[in-house]
C-alpha cells in the first residue's frame, strides 16, 4: 500500500532573496548524512558533498518519489550509500522528471497509447487512465528527407515533399496531442529534438505546483543525452520502457559507477569541440564505461562553452557511457540567459541548486568528488582528427588520414579495411554529369553533410564551418557540381546567426544550403545522388565516401552506395579566436526567444492539419503509415507466464558489432526488399516509398524491414552481405522476414546468435519489436548493448549471454542445430543473472547467463512485455 512520505521531515522552503518563497524542496543537506557531505574544522567549518552530482540527482528523485510501495526507503538508503552499494549492481528505481519523444518513435508509442486504449475498453477497464502521468515533450523532427539541395528554396521544398509524404504520420500525432494530457506536441521543421530539448525545453529545475525539483529526462533516442550538456540527467531508453515510464511505472535501473574526467588546461587555436569529442570518443572506449556515468569536472571546464559541453554529452552512445554529465555552473547560467530564459526562473534555479548541493562554484575551493574510477585529459593535447570509415569511435588525426586510408583500402574487410585489390586501387571511373565529362576514384566524396546535432548546436564550429567557406570563396574554389552537399541546422537560431554574421552566403556559394531543420545526413536520409554518379560507383565496385559533421557512420547508414563514411568538424580546421568574437555578437537571446515562440503557434501546414476529436483512434485498414499492430491480440488478465523455448531453429547467425542499423534500418527503404513488395501491393509508388524511419507506426512494414540493412553480415551465408538468411528445414536462401514468416507458419520457435556488442548504436524500439513480431523468442549474445537489451526484454524476448571466452566458435556452433533453452516454467522459480542450460539436437550443451537484470524485467517476461504489464496493473489498481 502506498504511504505517506517518511522523507517529508526534509521538506523545506526556498526563500527569495528579496522575500517570498520560491517553493519547497527536499532537503538534501537536512538528511545531515556524512556519506553524503563531511564535515572538515580547520579556521571555519567547511561542509565538502563528496557523492556525485549526478547520483545526487537519483537521489532526490528517490528521496521525493517515497511511497514505501514503489520506491521504498531502503532504496534511498541504497543511493546514498552509494560508494559501498555501486560496485554490488544493485538494483534502484527511478522516475524521471518528463520523457522526450522525437517522432520517428513518438509515431509508435502513440500507436502503442491508442492500442493500449482499446485493449483496456476490451479487458473492461476505463481507458481514460491511459495518459501520460509525466510530461511528454514530444518534437517531430526525423523526417527531413534531403530531396532538394542545392537550391536557395531547398527548407521550404523539402518541406512540402515531407507534409506530402508524411500527412497522414502528423496528423495522427496532430490527434494524440489533442487525445492524451500532459503532452506537448513540437510542430515539425523547428529543429532537431535534441538541440530543441537544449535550447527550449530543458527546465533544468522545475517548479510543479509549488514544488521545486531537478530537471530529468528519459527519451526514445540515444542522443537524449545532449541535454546532459546543461547539467539536466538524461538517456536514452527503449520506446517501450518510455512509454511505461509515461504511464507512471518507474525505471528499473542498475545504481551506476560513475568515471570522473577530469579536464585541465585549453585547446589550442585551430582545435574544435568536434576534435574534442572524438579524442574523448576514444579514450572512454578504451577505459570501458558501458552502464556508467561519466561526471566531467576540472579547471578546464572554465574553458568549455556549454555548446561544447553540450557536444561531448551528446556523444555518450558512442562511448557507450549511459550519459556524460556535466552538472551546473555559471556557463550553464549564462547559457540559460542566452536562449531566453527569464531571469526569474534562472534566479529559481541558481538557489534552488545551491541550497541543495548542486551547482558547482568555480570562485570557490573546489574539492575532489569521489568516483569509480579516474581520467584526465589535459585540453592543449587534442589535435585535430577525424573518425571513421565505419565506426565513430576509430578516430584518425588528419596529419594520418593519408597513410589511413591507404591502409583500409588495402586491409580485410572490417571496420578498417575494404580488401581492394593493389591493382584496383588506382582506378579511375569516366562518366557523364549533365553533359560535362566526369571522374571517379576510390576515396572520392560524393557526400559532403553539415548534420546532426552533435554540431549544429555548436556556434563555434558552425561559425567556423561558414569562415572556412568565405576564404574558399575568396580563393576562387569550388566544390564539384556532383558532390551532394547539404547543410541541416538543429533548429532556426543557427540560420538567424549566420545570417546576421553575413555568412551564410558563402555556404549557400558552395553548395551548403540549408535544405531543413532536423536530422538528415547521420540518420540515412541523405536522399539520393545522381544517378551518373550512382552508375560510376556500383558499375566499377568504387569505395566512395561521405563526410559528414555527425555522430554515426555505421554501414549502410549514411546511403548505400558509400561504403567510406567519415566524421568530421564542420570547418576540421578553425579559427577559434576569430569564431569567438563572432559567436559574441552574432548569437542573441532575441533570436532563441523569436525562434521558439513561434513554436506555439505552429505553422500553417500543421495548423492545416484536420483530425479527429474521438479519444479513442479511428484505425483505418488500408493506412501504410498507421496500423494497428497485434500486440494484445488475445489478451486476458491472467499473465501468460514464462513461455519454453524447444528444438528452435537459428534465424541468425551473427559476429560481433550489430548494429540497430543492422536490426532495423532506418534509412531508405530497398526497392528490391519486402517492405517495398508489400508497399508496390497496395499501389504506393516507389518515389512514395519514403522512409523506414517515417513509416514505424505501421508494423506490417516495420516488421519486413527487420534485418533488410543491404551491408548486414550472416554467417548462413559464407561471407555474402545482404538480408538474407538459410531456412534449415529446406536449405533454401531467402529474405529473412519470409524465411521467418515460414518458420511461424510451420509452428516453428527461432533464436539469434550474436557476438560482442549486439544492439549497439541508436536506441531503437523496433529493433527489438521486429524480431519479436518475426516469431524469436531469444537471442543469445557475448554482449547486448545495454538500451537494446532492455528492450528485448519489454517485448518479452528472452535475452543470454554466453560465459566468458564462449562464444559460437569456441563451441563449435553452426548455427544449423535446433536449440533447447531450459528455462523454469515457473516465474518465482526464475532469478536474475541465472545461469541456464542450453542444448541442441546433436548433443552439444552449454551454459548461459539470463540477462533479466533485475526483478522487475522478470515480472515484464511473466506478463509477455511491458505494455502488457502496465495495463494488468492499471486495471487491478483500480478493482
Amino acid at each position: 500500500m502506498v504511504s505517506e512520505n517518511p522523507f517529508n521531515r526534509i521538506l523545506k522552503a526556498l526563500e527569495k532573496p528579496g522575500g517570498g518563497q520560491f517553493g519547497m524542496y527536499y532537503s538534501l543537506p537536512a538528511l545531515d548524512d556524512p556519506r553524503i557531505g563531511k564535515c572538515f574544522f580547520l579556521l571555519f567549518p567547511l561542509l565538502v558533498y563528496k557523492l556525485p552530482y549526478s547520483i545526487r540527482i537519483l537521489l532526490e528523485s528517490a528521496i521525493r518519489n517515497c511511497d514505501e510501495f514503489q520506491v521504498k526507503s531502503n532504496d534511498v538508503e541504497k543511493i546514498i550509500d552509494w560508494q559501498n552499494t555501486a560496485p554490488k549492481l544493485v538494483e534502484i528505481p527511478f522516475k524521471p522528471a518528463r520523457v522526450l519523444l522525437q517522432d520517428f518513435t513518438g509515431v509508435p508509442a502513440v500507436v502503442d497509447l491508442a492500442c493500449m486504449r482499446d485493449a483496456m475498453n476490451n479487458l473492461g477497464g476505463d481507458s481514460s487512465k491511459i495518459n501520460p502521468l509525466v510530461p511528454v515533450d514530444l518534437v517531430i523532427d526525423h523526417s527531413v528527407q534531403v530531396d532538394v539541395a542545392r537550391s536557395e528554396n531547398a527548407v521550404q521544398s523539402n518541406m512540402e515533399l515531407e507534409f506530402q509524404r508524411n500527412k497522414e504520420r502528423f496528423a495522427f500525432l496532430k490527434w494524440g496531442s489533442n487525445a492524451f494530457d500532459n503532452m506537448l506536441v513540437v510542430p515539425p521543421g523547428s529543429g532537431i529534438v535534441h538541440q530543441v530539448n537544449l535550447e527550449y525545453l530543458g527546465r533544468v529545475v522545475f517548479n510543479t505546483n509549488g514544488l521545486l525539483y531537478p530537471d530529468s529526462v528519459v527519451g526514445t533516442d540515444s542522443h537524449t543525452t545532449m541535454i546532459d550538456g546543461l547539467g539536466v540527467a538524461g538517456w536514452g531508453v527503449g520506446g517501450i520502457e518510455a512509454e511505461a515510464t509515461m504511464l507512471g511505472q518507474p525505471m528499473s535501473m542498475v545504481l551506476p559507477g560513475v568515471v570522473g574526467f577530469k579536464l585541465s588546461g585549453k585547446l589550442r587555436n585551430g582545435v574544435t569541440a568536434t576534435d574534442l569529442v572524438l579524442t574523448v570518443t576514444q579514450m572512454l572506449r578504451r577505459h570501458g564505461v558501458v552502464g556508467k556515468f561519466v561526471e566531467f569536472y576540472g579547471e578546464g571546464m572554465s574553458e568549455l562553452s556549454l555548446a561544447d559541453r553540450a557536444t561531448i554529452a551528446n556523444m555518450s552512445p558512442e562511448y557507450g557511457a549511459t550519459m556524460g554529465f556535466f552538472p551546473v555552473d555559471h556557463v550553464t547560467l549564462q547559457y540559460l540567459r542566452l536562449t531566453g530564459r527569464s531571469d526569474e526562473t534562472v534566479a529559481m534555479i541558481e538557489s534552488y541548486l545551491r541550497a541543495n548541493k548542486m551547482f558547482v562554484d568555480y570562485t570557490e575551493p573546489q574539492t575532489e568528488r569521489v568516483y569509480s574510477a579516474y581520467l584526465e585529459l589535459q585540453l592543449e593535447e587534442v589535435e585535430p582528427c577525424i573518425s571513421g570509415p565505419k565506426r565513430p569511435h576509430d578516430r584518425v588525426p588528419l596529419k594520418e588520414m593519408k597513410s589511413d586510408w591507404h591502409s583500409c583500402l588495402d586491409s580485410r574487410v572490417g571496420f578498417k579495411g575494404f580488401a581492394v585489390p593493389k591493382e584496383a586501387q588506382s582506378k579511375v571511373a569516366e562518366f557523364d554529369y549533365l553533359g560535362t565529362s566526369a571522374q571517379l576514384r576510390h576515396g572520392d566524396v560524393v557526400i559532403a553533410a553539415i548534420t546532426s546535432c552533435t554540431n549544429t548546436s555548436n556556434p563555434s564550429v558552425m561559425l567556423g564551418a561558414a569562415l572556412v567557406a568565405k576564404k574558399a570563396c575568396e580563393l576562387g574554389l569550388e566544390v564539384k557540381p556532383w558532390i551532394k552537399t547539404s547543410l541541416a541546422p538543429g533548429s532556426g537560431v543557427v540560420t538567424k546567426y549566420l545570417q546576421k554574421s553575413g555568412l551564410q552566403k558563402y555556404l549557400n556559394q558552395l553548395g551548403f544550403h540549408i535544405v531543413g531543420y532536423g536530422c538528415t545526413t547521420c540518420i540515412g536520409n541523405s536522399g539520393d545522388i545522381h544517378e551518373a554518379v550512382a552508375a560510376a560507383i556500383t558499375e566499377n565496385d568504387l569505395v566512395a565516401a561521405a563526410v559528414l559533421s555527425g555522430n554515426r557512420n555505421f554501414e549502410g547508414r549514411v546511403h548505400p552506395l558509400t561504403r567510406a563514411n567519415y566524421l568530421a568538424s564542420p570547418p576540421l580546421v578553425v579559427a577559434y579566436a576569430l569564431a569567438g568574437t563572432v559567436v559574441q555578437s552574432n548569437v542573441l537571446p532575441d533570436m532563441f526567444k523569436a525562434t521558439y515562440q513561434a513554436i506555439t503557434k505552429g505553422n500553417p501546414m500543421w495548423n492545416d492539419l484536420s483530425v479527429s476529436a474521438q479519444s479513442l483512434y479511428a484505425w483505418e485498414p488500408t493506412s501504410t503509415y498507421i496500423h494497428e499492430p497485434p500486440y494484445f491480440k488475445g489478451m486476458t488478465m491472467s499473465p501468460p507466464g514464462p513461455y519454453c523455448v524447444k528444438d528452435a531453429y537459428c534465424l541468425l547467425s551473427f559476429g560481433d558489432s550489430i548494429t540497430t542499423d543492422h536490426i532495423s534500418p532506418a534509412g531508405s527503404i530497398h526497392k528490391d526488399s519486402p517492405a517495398a513488395r508489400y508497399l508496390m501491393e497496395r499501389g504506393v509508388d516507389r518515389r512514395d516509398f519514403n522512409s523506414y524511419g517515417s513509416r514505424r507506426g505501421n508494423d506490417e512494414v516495420m516488421a519486413r524491414g527487420t534485418f533488410a540493412n543491404i551491408r548486414i553480415v550472416n554467417k548462413f551465408l559464407g561471407g555474402e552481405v545482404g538480408p538474407k538468411t538459410i531456412h534449415i528445414p529446406s536449405a533454401e536462401k531467402l529474405s529473412v522476414f519470409d524465411a521467418a514468416m515460414r518458420y511461424k507458419s510451420e509452428g516453428q520457435d527461432t533464436i539469434i546468435l550474436a557476438g560482442a556488442e549486439y544492439g549497439s548504436g541508436s536506441s531503437r524500439d523496433w529493433a527489438a519489436k521486429g524480431p519479436m513480431l518475426l516469431g524469436v523468442k531469444a537471442v543469445i549474445a557475448k554482449s547486448f548493448e545495454r538500451i537494446h537489451r532492455s528492450n528485448l526484454v519489454g517485448m518479452g524476448i528472452i535475452p543470454m549471454c554466453f560465459k566468458t571466452g564462449e562464444d559460437t566458435e569456441t563451441l563449435g556452433l553452426t548455427g544449423h542445430e535446433r536449440y533447447t533453452i531450459d528455462l523454469p516454467s515457473s516465474i518465482s522459480e526464475i532469478r536474475p543473472g541465472q545461469d541456464v542450460k542450453v542444448t541442441t539436437d546433436n548433443g552439444k550443451s552449454f551454459t548461459c547467463t539470463l540477462r533479466f537484470d533485475t526483478e522487475v524485467e522478470l515480472e515484464y517476461f511473466n506478463h509477455g512485455g511491458i505494455l502488457q504489464y502496465v495495463i494488468r496493473n492499471l486495471i487491478g489498481s483500480n478493482q
